[in-house]
């Protein structure tokens, strides 16, 4: 079985961004035991959430091809119905945060992204969204 697939590893997903934050995420998330995986575009965010489990996802509202929220709709359209979400965007405003509070977002977050933030926030996730259970 391929480690990404292990059914005791938490995976995230995470958009590869040019400014480099997904690498130190990854090198943080790693020694914790937690599987990352990287998306270039929203395409290929929403394959890799079709093929593997991914746990939790955190998305940018424009990725290239689809956006996050793009990504979110058609995978629960395609029977991920609770993929766990955070949303990053450049601009947040009143339109986006409606859109992503009727989607049931997690949280929307600006960027640049400030990475205490953003994994306290994981964390909060995993914890509501498993109840404090290992995802399986």
């Amino acid at each position: 079985m391929n480690e990404a697939m292990a059914p005791n590893r938490l995976t995230v997903l995470l958009p590869e961004e040019h400014d480099g934050w997904h690498q130190l995420v990854r090198q943080l998330l790693a020694p914790q035991g937690v599987e990352t995986l990287l998306a270039g575009s929203g395409r290929e965010a929403l394959e890799l959430i079709e093929s593997q489990r991914v746990h939790l996802a955190v998305l940018d509202v424009r990725m290239p091809q689809l956006g996050g929220l793009q990504v979110i709709r058609l995978a629960r359209e395609h029977g991920q119905s609770s993929i766990p979400a955070i949303l990053l965007a450049d601009q947040l405003n009143s339109h986006l945060l409606h859109e992503a509070l009727g989607m049931q977002v997690f949280s929307v977050m600006s960027k640049p992204v400030d990475l205490n933030v953003l994994l306290d926030a994981m964390a909060r996730l995993l914890k509501r969204h498993y109840r404090s259970k290992w995802p399986v």
